[in-house]
């Protein structure tokens, strides 16, 4: 018998017998109704303004919050953006279908992100009240630098797929085929490792401008 053989013979041997599938449901089943109260309260019941409170916190650093009513308004949005920065209407378009059909009239568009890139435009997969965080699942139409190369990174995230917590976001991608990678962006990148200054941009983005789009925005 080889070692490896041996190993698992321990194991089975210290595990003993398996245990029956409705006793292994009702401990999961228990161990999820203690995860309500071990949650972090989050600082209001609507997640909208629990994400956005979270976001423009002083512990999430170099991010901005806009509101829009609808997706079609997302290129005004960033232009506002753009010329609030002071930054050329040239952005990194993350291709993915809902954000290419929109009206870009009077943007330089391309879909990959150069070294220097200024500035690009992601929407993304959905979003963390808790955290103040924005989930981007890698694929075809979700090139991963674009969170990485720019100075400037606009997330566009709908009201109703802002969650919770991270465990909501766990269930809602359970069962669901595994990405490549799974990116987790919370406010800009920055350092101050360097004699206590800020240096934004550090390992990615200066500056994170969340769009949320949101119905009630137009009221």
């Amino acid at each position: 018998m080889s070692a490896r053989e041996k190993l698992f013979a321990r194991l089975r041997r210290d595990l003993g017998p398996p245990r029956p599938e409705a006793r292994i449901a009702a401990e999961a089943a228990a161990l999820a109704g203690e995860a309500p109260a071990s949650r972090p309260a989050l600082p209001c019941a609507d997640l909208v303004e629990a994400f956005a409170a979270r976001l423009v916190s002083p512990k999430v650093s170099g991010a901005s919050v806009a509101r829009i009513a609808r997706l079609a308004d997302v290129p005004k949005a960033v232009g506002a953006y753009c010329v609030a920065q002071g930054l050329a209407p040239a952005i990194a378009l993350q291709p993915e279908a809902a954000l290419a059909a929109l009206d870009w009239s009077g943007f330089t568009l391309h879909a990959q992100a150069g070294g220097d890139e200024a500035i690009a435009v992601s929407k993304a997969r959905c979003a963390i009240a808790e955290t103040g965080t924005f989930v981007f699942h890698s694929g075809a139409d979700t090139p991963v630098l674009l969170a990485f190369l720019p100075m400037h990174h606009v997330c566009v995230v709908e009201a109703d797929r802002i969650l919770g917590h991270l465990e909501d976001y766990a269930h809602a991608a359970a069962g669901e085929p595994a990405p490549r990678n799974v990116n987790l962006i919370t406010g800009a990148s920055g350092t101050s490792d360097i004699e206590g200054r800020l240096v934004r941009g550090a390992h990615g983005p200066g500056y994170l401008h969340a769009i949320i789009v949101d119905p009630r925005a137009a009221a």
